[in-house]
């Protein structure tokens, strides 16, 4: 039973630390977005080498969104990339002093339109550190060096769009089931919730009183 248990307490801390490794490039949240919507997207940057990171550069999916505000990020500069019809389709952050030092990470801030029709959002970008060496995480899932991807849901069904374009969900219609007193009851279902919640806690109390007798045994 023993070597079960610590099986499982390896696999356990092995995974974590899997997971850890495998986050630790350059990631643009959320992870999750909807179609239309107005974000503030972050572009989380940590240093992975004994020398700073001194200049980030991000290449947008212009077919999917429009990036068109940065958020000022004290000690760094930026300049952004344009296509040939004037279109921004990337961002480059520079150090102005030290960068990103092997012990820190930073997050730069950017805001933009989501298309309609998106399914995913994939983020390629470019470390450099002081060294002069770059590393492209532009590849795909699963690679060693992965481009950051956004997953883009469709948007929920009768919903609109504020006077700041975010998507909300449209006011109820009149007469619908909601304008409605709730039906006689209703207001009895906590009490319920809050009985069957006790009952499971008096089984599970059973149980273990169970098992410690017959360990003792």
């Amino acid at each position: 039973m023993k070597k079960h248990v610590l099986a499982l307490l390896f696999c356990m801390i092995f995974s974590t630390f899997a997971t850890g490794i495998a986050s630790a490039h350059v990631t643009v949240f959320p992870k999750e977005a909807v179609q239309g919507a107005y974000e503030k997207f972050a572009v989380r940057v940590p240093t992975e080498k004994d020398v700073p990171t001194v200049k980030v550069e991000v290449k947008f999916p212009v077919d999917d969104v429009t990036v068109s505000r940065f958020e000022p990020k004290p000690g760094w500069k930026y300049e952004v990339t344009k296509d040939a019809e004037g279109k921004i389709n990337g961002v480059i952050w520079t150090a102005e002093g030290e960068g990103l030092l092997p012990t820190e990470f930073g997050e730069f801030y950017m805001q933009g339109k989501i298309s309609d029709k998106a399914t995913r959002l994939v983020w390629k970008a470019y470390q450099t550190y002081k060294d002069g060496s770059v590393v492209e995480w532009v590849g795909a899932e699963g690679s060693d060096k992965p481009a950051s991807v956004t997953i883009v849901k469709p948007k929920p069904a009768g919903s609109v769009q504020d006077s700041h374009g975010h998507t909300v969900q449209a006011p109820e219609q009149a007469g619908s089931a909601t304008d409605h007193p709730a039906a006689p009851g209703g207001g009895s279902q906590a009490a319920t919730y809050m009985s069957a919640a006790a009952l499971i806690v008096s089984l599970i109390a059973l149980i273990a009183s169970l098992m410690r007798r017959k360990t003792s045994r």
